[in-house]
């Protein structure tokens, strides 16, 4: 059984096609008129518009074309008089399968009606089989020889080759992903890569970072808005989910989206259409999500922060990407990798990284995982003399790093125990200045002792004096936030 909308503001030849359709046992539907019809379109999953050509208001050319627009799939029959079968002729140039000339019998409408779907449904069966080649002939992951670049993303670490794999694997699909992990992983990298290798890497690639906005501003990025639908709305704007049509839209931090725009980012996935902000009429988009976050969702669910329903249609794929200081393994190769892409425009001279400053890398947390690496490498870079960055060009959070190798053995004996209760203390106020980033109050806070003795031993150890003051001058203020930005290097 199909779905058949019916267009014509001749109540008795509507009633008439009406009948026809349901006796031929279909869904009928009807209108009075080209802008109500769009209406029932917009509402309706229908197969098949049989439309006159002239009415009042929006006629059967203006109704073809909205057709086209809003459900391409549908098949549409123009009806006509005879003496406009030169613009009938010109609504099959437009996309119209076919018209039929008033007046007609049940028995020729009929038959209009048959070949309509037919070719509805040979059109459906060749979309499959076009979709089924496109999967056969997905371009192939880009892997270097070394198998440490993938997609632009560097890994060697066994985790990361699981990445990949399963990077691999999902971008074939329509399904949506969710990305997560703490900032500065690469999410956004992650998010490219599948559009890259999906059938929709002809299309486009629309980000928006959903923490960045407020909830009206990111209400109308998302789903654009009409004229004079509030102050300043001067003219229609497109939506970022009208832009990604066809493509994919990154939803980068997507679990700071208000509880009033989760329920319409719900309809979306659930329905593929929405309504601009200050519109009446639905837009129908063929979309495919990918979010990312660095919360726990789960976690926000649980607090009742985040819908569970939408958490369910986001979180079918889950891609976790670890912090840098769990895949320790990855830290030379993105280092050298950095080296390599950064030297360029700050140091050509530069070939690579001297021992002591490897150990210095492998021994820091990173805290800002992979974009602190890559800060940390371009700043090196500016200060290094040729041909390689020593560990005096890192910055003071990391030169200061204890080689690993240092940190798993004790003085030898005769010893006392002052002294190695003294050296520990030591390692542990170096740990926690480096998680603090220089910072002393979160350095005090980490350890929870006082300021003022925190004060006292940073100046007993030699740590954050003279190198606090020069970390204060190379990096970010402690005030700035340390989000996710819509930027994502690597």
């Amino acid at each position: 059984m199909a779905t058949i909308l019916v267009i014509d503001d001749n109540d008795t030849l509507r009633e008439g096609v009406v009948a026809v359709c349901e006796r031929m046992k279909h869904r009928a539907l009807n209108s009075n008129s080209g802008r109500t019809g769009m209406l029932v379109l917009d509402q309706n999953n229908v197969d098949l518009v049989l439309t006159d050509l002239k009415m009042e208001g929006m006629d059967g050319l203006e109704v073809l074309r909205e057709v086209k627009r809003r459900s391409p799939e549908t098949a549409v029959v123009i009806m006509t008089a005879y003496g406009t079968i030169q613009t009938a002729v010109e609504a099959m140039k437009l996309g119209a399968f076919d018209f039929v000339t008033k007046p007609f019998s049940p028995d020729v409408i009929r038959v209009k009606i048959e070949r309509a779907l037919e070719w509805r449904a040979v059109h459906a069966e060749n979309e499959r089989l076009m979709a089924t080649t496109e999967l056969l002939s997905l371009p192939e992951p880009r892997l270097s020889k070394s198998g440490e670049l993938f997609e632009g993303i560097v890994g060697k670490s066994s985790v990361m080759q699981e990445i990949f794999r399963k990077i691999s694997k999902v971008a074939a699909s329509e399904t949506h992903v969710h990305i997560s992990g703490e900032s500065g992983t690469g999410k956004e990298l992650v998010a490219q890569a599948i559009h890259n290798l999906s059938r929709r890497s002809s299309g486009p690639l629309i980000t928006v970072n959903c923490g960045a906005l407020t909830e009206s501003l990111l209400e109308s990025e998302l789903f654009g808005h009409e004229k004079g639908a509030f102050t300043g709305a001067i003219k229609r704007k497109l939506g970022r989910f009208e832009l990604a049509h066809k493509g994919t839209l990154f939803l980068d931090e997507v679990g700071e989206i208000s509880p009033s725009v989760q329920v319409k980012l719900l309809r979306v996935l659930q329905e593929q259409e929405f309504t601009r902000v200050g519109g009446e009429e639905s837009v129908k988009v063929n979309v495919r999500v990918v979010s990312a976050t660095n919360r726990d969702l789960r976690s926000e669910v649980d607090a009742g922060r985040f819908r569970e329903d939408l958490f369910y249609r986001l979180h079918v794929v889950p891609i976790e990407l670890p912090p840098l200081r769990e895949r320790t393994d990855d830290i030379m190769p993105l280092a050298r990798y950095f080296v390599d892409k950064l030297r360029a425009r700050t140091n050509p001279e530069v070939r690579g990284l001297s021992a002591e400053a490897e150990s210095r890398l492998r021994a820091y947390r990173f805290p800002g995982n992979v974009r602190e690496l890559q800060n940390i490498i371009e700043q090196a870079l500016v200060f290094s003399t040729p041909p390689e960055i020593g560990s005096e060009d890192l910055p003071p959070q990391v030169s200061m790093s204890a080689p690993k190798e240092s940190w798993s053995g004790l003085p030898t004996l005769p010893l006392k125990l002052n002294d190695v209760l003294e050296e520990l203390e030591r390692r542990l106020i170096i740990l926690a200045y480096e998680e603090a980033r220089g910072v002393k109050t979160k350095t005090a806070e980490l350890l929870d002792i006082k300021a003022s003795a925190l004060y006292y031993k940073l100046e007993k150890y030699g740590i954050g004096t003279v190198a606090g003051r020069e970390l204060s001058e190379s990096s970010p203020p402690a005030s700035e936030p340390e989000g996710e930005s819509s930027g994502n290097p690597a």
